[in-house]
């Protein structure tokens, strides 16, 4: 059996689709690409896909993550293009490695958000920002099954700060662009909550809802705060592999 690991993306209008929606998208796409699934076993089988941390519904990414399980193997380059070829423009496969190593959710420890702010002046949010990132707790409350929950939204944060240029400004209209590192934490912090918090610290309310996009999710490096490609150790490990199947066997 071969597994094979994909980063898909979520763009344009297709920022929209839930969980569930893409799962039938993908699904519908591995028939159309006559991909050899594994299946599970027992009365209803179904593929083998692993889903890893996805994306909240209405927001963007180019760093969605999932694992299938084939029968046979398959090149994984040209297993991307045909499944790439057989989802809607907007759900696109970009990148495709064969597992070579264990715990691929293990290494999704944080991710990169990019927030969009349309109506609200770069030194407005600079201001706020700093009024967050500042504050040793910020407490917000989100929704849930069971109530309303508060907890606390700073924590989590690595990172939050303004990135915007004129380029990033397609019209006159105030426009202040944020970029934020969280961890994944439990219960989990997500853009809105910052936006929240935002608002909790500082008075920061958006006049339109924010565009947020998901630009990396990864294994968080505390030295630097960046957040590496979760995929790297299997490329690592795939060339290794090659280069010891290339070395000439001692006589």
């Amino acid at each position: 059996m071969q597994r094979v690991r994909l980063r898909y993306t979520k763009r344009g209008r297709l920022r929209f689709t839930s969980h569930r929606d893409f799962q039938r998208a993908f699904e519908r796409a591995l028939r159309r690409a006559e991909v050899p699934m594994a299946y599970s076993a027992g009365f209803t089988p179904h593929p083998k896909v692993s889903y890893a941390n996805a994306a909240p519904t209405g927001t963007g990414s180019e760093a969605e993550y999932l694992e299938i399980a084939l029968t046979a193997s398959r090149d994984p380059e040209r297993l991307r293009e045909l499944l790439d070829e057989s989802l809607p423009t907007g759900l696109d496969i970009v990148d495709a490695v064969e597992a070579r190593t264990s715990g691929l959710a293990d290494r999704l420890t944080a991710s990169v958000w990019e927030l969009r702010l349309t109506g609200v002046a770069p030194d407005d949010a600079e201001r706020a920002v700093a009024a967050f990132m500042a504050a040793g707790t910020v407490e917000v409350q989100r929704t849930a099954k069971n109530g309303v929950r508060t907890f606390d939204a700073r924590a989590a944060v690595v990172a939050l700060e303004t990135h915007t240029t004129a380029a990033d400004r397609p019209t006159d209209q105030p426009c202040a662009i944020l970029r934020l590192v969280v961890r994944h934490v439990t219960p989990a912090v997500r853009p809105d909550d910052v936006l929240s918090g935002l608002r909790a610290v500082a008075d920061l309310a958006p006049p339109v809802p924010a565009a947020v996009t998901r630009l990396a999710q990864g294994l968080l490096d505390e030295e630097t705060g960046t957040v590496t490609d979760p995929l790297a150790p299997d490329r690592e490990a795939a060339t290794a592999s090659a280069g010891s199947a290339a070395a000439p066997v001692p006589a």
